[in-house]
């Protein structure tokens, strides 16, 4: 893991309500929703910590207050010394593209990385951020392969005859993952009423400015109350496969 604080801010979305968790959310934003009794935004600022990103900006909108209190003392919630965190209301139901658009004149005008506060995976960052540098497309976003949620029928012939079953195979298609990097440009796909899956993407992808970064190592996302609780265990396991910062030096600020 790198220990030199890496310039580029870490734009993360936090402004679900969560409603596929109702059994956690009713009372807390979806960013608050605890692993192994740290919310899951802890979580993702470790990863991208672990990599030596500091600076971060967390679009807020269900809930904000109950965000914004509980990173206003990184150390005393468990985060590495140094870094910084702004939230700003971006509005309670704004989508995600419009969420990051209302964030344009914060970003400085560089490079700047994007995800979502649901979302944990060991992907290597520091390899995307290089991969992303050396194709010059406006955006990369991380593709993963996650597991089917049911047990695939393997069919003969004639389709009607099952000859074995796999449980929950590896997808053959690559999704998005999240955890992506922008470029300035990239904001130009964006409208207030965005939702940034959709058009913002498409657009880009049809513009020729889209990378995929393939990710093929642990990767899982918090949609539902099944997906909390399968984290939760892995979490209680002697290594969670997104723990990435066991083990490393945390970073250091630099004059980079």
């Amino acid at each position: 893991m790198d220990e030199i604080a890496r310039p580029e801010p870490v734009v993360i979305l936090c402004g679900g309500r969560g409603t596929r968790l109702q059994e956690h959310t009713h009372a807390i934003p979806k960013a608050l929703v605890e692993i192994g009794g740290l919310p899951i935004l802890w979580h993702v600022l470790r990863i991208y910590a672990a990599h030596g990103f500091l600076n971060f900006l967390l679009l807020c909108g269900y809930r904000g207050e109950m965000i914004a209190d509980f990173v206003s003392d990184p150390g005393g919630a468990g985060l590495p010394e140094g870094l910084e965190i702004e939230c700003l209301d971006t509005g309670l139901d704004t989508p995600t593209g419009g969420r990051v658009a209302a964030a344009a004149d914060r970003l400085g005008g560089g490079t700047f990385a994007l995800t979502y506060a649901d979302g944990v995976a060991d992907v290597d960052l520091s390899e995307q951020l290089e991969f992303h540098r050396a194709h010059g497309a406006a955006a990369t976003v991380t593709l993963v392969r996650p597991h089917s949620q049911w047990g695939v029928a393997q069919l003969d012939r004639d389709g009607d005859r099952v000859r074995s079953f796999a449980e929950k195979p590896r997808m053959e298609q690559w999704v998005n993952g999240g955890f992506l990097i922008c470029e300035p440009r990239a904001l130009n796909y964006l409208e207030p009423d965005s939702v940034l899956e959709h058009e913002p993407l498409e657009r880009l992808a049809a513009a020729d400015e889209l990378r995929g970064f393939r990710h093929t190592g642990f990767w899982d996302c918090m949609d539902t109350y099944k997906d909390a609780v399968i984290l939760n265990d892995l979490w209680e396991t002697d290594a969670p496969p997104w723990r990435v910062w066991e083990g490393a030096s945390e970073p250091t600020r630099s004059g980079r």
